[in-house]
């Protein structure tokens, strides 16, 4: 097996070449380094990270702990914080949460006891019992809240908008004669859904539109949940429109639409908060409030990688705009029943 000895042999570079090379902590020129790599893959040299984690107190492992990894938007969040890990020659374990707060604990728990550096966190609550959040950081493991923001807590948050972006959404229903419009929430235990249902309202008020809680269906970010909220909505509301708090409730409301025996948009027009890679293969093509995930994702490591670096700096809370983009999903109201 060869050794890093041998390898600053063979490229005839001293040993800290090489290692700074790997670790890219030190600038080394290109020349140097193009000759190092190449005797690097010559040999198949693997170096020992354990042993290297060792002596530096550092595994150059991130952890990332995400809502759901089957919601479209997760898996995009995960790549541009990949991305921007291996840039830095950090490795990303990635965890699931499933917006249950105990398991939340479980997780950081276990990425704790494996000595990860930082952790990029989706959390799961942003209120209540957040004791596991400061615990982690007090044990000197710094974290990153991404998509969701915790106030309570002295943490770099990066996030969208989701008033505005919500706000933006039904504005676009309104200018296009919708009076009675449905929103499907996510879970209210969350922020998130808190913010997009507060859009929502903000957008009604401004048109002079009273709120209807029977266009009200309260829900979780999954398909199957947004299937059965949209069934008394449609049942009891009879919205002319409907703006979904993510994507996945509304491959939920589009099967119940359809036993309702309505037609999107000629009966219900749809906007949604998220643009995954699914919404323009369905029909009709989805009108969405676009987040930009891999965005969220790559800023969101890079800032915990600074975080690394630089502890003591001023905490960050980023908010990212988002974009409305029409597609199929929508029509003036005059077009649908009961506009």
């Amino acid at each position: 097996m060869a050794t890093i000895k041998e390898v600053a042999r063979r490229a005839r570079v001293s040993v800290g070449t090489v290692s700074n090379v790997l670790s890219g902590a030190v600038p080394v020129s290109e020349r140097l380094k193009e000759r190092v790599l190449r005797v690097i893959q010559d040999l198949d040299y693997h170096p020992n990270h354990v042993a290297r984690s060792l002596k530096i107190r550092q595994t150059k492992m991130l952890g990332m702990v995400v809502s759901d990894i089957t919601n479209a938007f997760f898996p995009l969040v995960v790549r541009g914080a990949e991305d921007a890990a291996w840039k830095h020659n950090y490795m990303l374990i990635t965890f699931n949460s499933d917006d249950q707060p105990e398991r939340e604990k479980q997780v950081l728990s276990a990425l704790r006891a494996r000595r990860v550096d930082g952790i990029l966190l989706v959390a799961a609550t942003t209120d209540g019992d957040l004791s596991h959040i400061q615990g982690t950081i007090d044990a000197g493991i710094p974290v990153v809240c991404l998509d969701r923001v915790i106030e309570s807590i002295p943490v770099d948050c990066l996030s969208v908008d989701n008033v505005a972006g919500a706000r933006k959404g039904v504005e676009h229903l309104i200018a296009q004669g919708h009076r009675r419009i449905g929103i499907l929430t996510g879970p209210l235990s969350v922020q998130v859904a808190c913010d997009r249902l507060e859009g929502y309202r903000q957008a009604l008020r401004a048109a002079g539109i009273p709120e209807d809680e029977n266009l009200i269906g309260n829900g979780a970010f999954r398909a199957e949940v947004g299937y059965a909220a949209s069934l008394p909505l449609l049942k009891h509301g009879r919205p002319t429109a409907v703006f979904t708090s993510n994507a996945m409730m509304t491959l939920g409301l589009l099967k119940a639409l359809n036993e309702f025996d309505l037609r999107c948009p000629e009966d219900v027009s749809i906007v949604t908060f998220d643009d995954p890679v699914f919404s323009q293969s369905v029909r009709p093509e989805l009108t969405c409030v676009a987040q930009p995930a891999y965005e969220l994702g790559f800023r969101g490591a890079e800032t915990l990688i600074h975080r690394l670096m630089r502890p003591d700096t001023t905490h960050v809370n980023l908010h990212l705009d988002t974009e409305l983009r029409l597609r199929q999903s929508t029509a003036p109201a005059a077009l649908a029943v009961g506009g």
